[in-house]
């Protein structure tokens, strides 16, 4: 009976991963030792142990986390050239910090520090330094005018970035950790007197209320916070231009920036500020007022004018003037699919072709583009699979999708394309209106960081609309969005 218990409880321990052998995993506890530490890194290879006989002093650190130069500024120089009677008058500068316990020694190295072990005590010395990309331009948000200095994946070098543009001491910053196994550092920015402290608040217990592993980018905190998680457009607008983030600090909102990522997000963001680039304000105003509303109807022309095309050729030729109707039944005599096939099919290969673009080396992934389109589009036709004029409508909607500055906008705006292609193949106009109408419902419920995501349409708020739908002289921007809910109001100061 003592065995059949004894092998059941070895069975219920191994399989909820725990060992009999209170032993067999290091913890986090006990007192500060070489030997407790190592044991917390066992099987960590690339942990390096350095050994100085003569001051009777060990040294643990991960090389690849350190700065080489600080490392033998600060550590290894001071301690070869000191006897051990002078230990005492090192260890009292103020890099060497006394260790609290394993917890903090174990993070303190994780983090870049040299933890310096000693008969006295341990310590700790900052040496963090890892290898970093330089700051370059953006690729994916690329400028004509303006600067082109774009944020890379360092916390420290953002934040310098921007504290090199904002040189104020209202400019805060918070910092707060997320991920239970990557310990990801975020900062939260803002201008104090201009920013909401409600957003602030809200912001923050969002962040504290993360219960997630680990995290690799902004876009996937973004997930993490939104206000609808299953929305089918970006509630957080992204950039990794340095001049965005700091003109939507002015304008009283918020910028997040997670360590290890190259883009910032900025809180709260409305829908029809992903339609604005900072080169409508380097331009003329306008020149940038009409390159703004070519934008809009590029989105209106990306969503509409293929499901328009199908809804139209399948149940409504009456709509069709009488001299391109005999062109299209001409085009489509060949075809021996229905619209929406064809549609679908044509829709489909400019997808595979985008994102085979986009996956492949950047010279290959724009032949493919250009030679695969020509080369398929040209072959469809003369094949008798798509017409001459669907054709024509994709190659419309690709083109204006790409009109779109976000990519993560365009990327929504092409799947709802896909909602209203079937819509239209299966109801004509009446369910291309219902589409559009359950999108506009869509929207309208949607908030970010608990402000309306549709702002300043709905609510109506027309002094906005200078700086959304145009770009509106300086003269005339200055005040601040009323999506910021911001205590100080007014922006600009100047004369016409």
């Amino acid at each position: 009976m003592l065995q059949f218990i004894s092998k059941w409880v070895q069975a219920k321990n191994k399989k909820s991963g725990r060992s009999g052998n209170p032993q067999s995993s290091p913890q986090a506890s006990g007192p500060v030792t070489l030997q407790n530490i190592q044991d917390q890194f066992k099987d960590c290879s690339d942990l390096t142990h350095y050994t100085l006989p003569e001051l009777q002093a060990d040294l643990l650190f991960f090389d690849h986390q350190l700065d080489p130069h600080a490392y033998e500024r600060d550590v290894l120089r001071p301690l070869l050239n000191i006897t051990k009677d002078e230990l005492e008058q090192l260890l009292r500068r103020s890099q060497f910090v006394a260790a609290k316990d394993v917890v903090n020694t174990v993070h303190g190295i994780l983090n870049g520090y040299v933890a310096l072990f000693l008969p006295q005590g341990v310590y700790l010395v900052d040496a963090y330094g890892p290898e970093k990309r330089s700051i370059e331009q953006s690729e994916s948000e690329s400028t004509i005018n303006g600067p082109h200095d774009a944020f890379n994946e360092s916390l420290g070098t953002n934040l310098g970035l921007i504290r090199s543009r904002l040189k104020s001491n209202r400019l805060k910053v918070l910092q707060y950790t997320a991920g239970e196994i990557s310990k990801t550092k975020i900062c939260v920015l803002y201008i104090d007197g201009i920013a909401n402290m409600e957003y602030v608040q809200e912001i923050e217990n969002r962040i504290k209320a993360i219960e997630f592993s680990s995290l690799y980018d902004g876009t996937m905190l973004t997930q993490l916070i939104d206000d609808f998680p299953n929305a089918l457009f970006p509630l957080f607008q992204t950039s990794e231009r340095t001049d965005i983030a700091v003109s939507k600090l002015n304008e009283g909102k918020l910028v997040v920036i997670e360590e290890h990522s190259p883009s910032v997000i900025i809180a709260p963001s409305s829908f029809f500020e992903f339609f604005t680039t900072p080169d409508d304000y380097y331009n003329r105003w306008v020149v940038g007022s009409a390159l703004r509303l070519l934008r809009y109807l590029a989105f209106l022309i990306t969503i509409c004018l293929t499901p328009l095309y199908v809804g139209i050729t399948t149940y409504h030729y009456e709509m069709i003037p009488e001299n391109l109707l005999i062109s299209l039944t001409e085009s489509r005599s060949r075809v021996p699919f229905p619209p929406i096939i064809e549609a679908l099919l044509m829709e489909g290969t400019i997808e595979m072709l985008r994102e085979a673009g986009a996956r492949l080396p950047t010279k290959i992934g724009q032949t493919i583009g250009i030679v695969g389109g020509i080369v398929i589009g040209t072959a469809a036709v003369q094949a008798g699979f798509t017409s001459n004029i669907l054709i024509i409508s994709v190659a419309m909607s690709a083109i204006a999708s790409f009109v779109i500055p976000s990519y993560i906008m365009s990327g929504s705006l092409r799947l709802i394309r896909f909602g209203l292609l079937i819509l239209s193949g299966m109801l004509g106009n009446f369910g291309f209106c219902a589409g559009i109408a359950l999108i506009i419902i869509h929207l309208a419920k949607l908030t970010s960081l608990g402000a309306p995501y549709t702002i300043p349409a709905a609510p109506v708020k027309p002094r906005d609309w200078i700086d959304i739908f145009i770009r509106g002289p300086f003269w005339a921007l200055n005040r601040r969005p009323a999506q910021s809910r911001s205590p100080n109001t007014k922006q600009n100061k100047m004369k016409k």
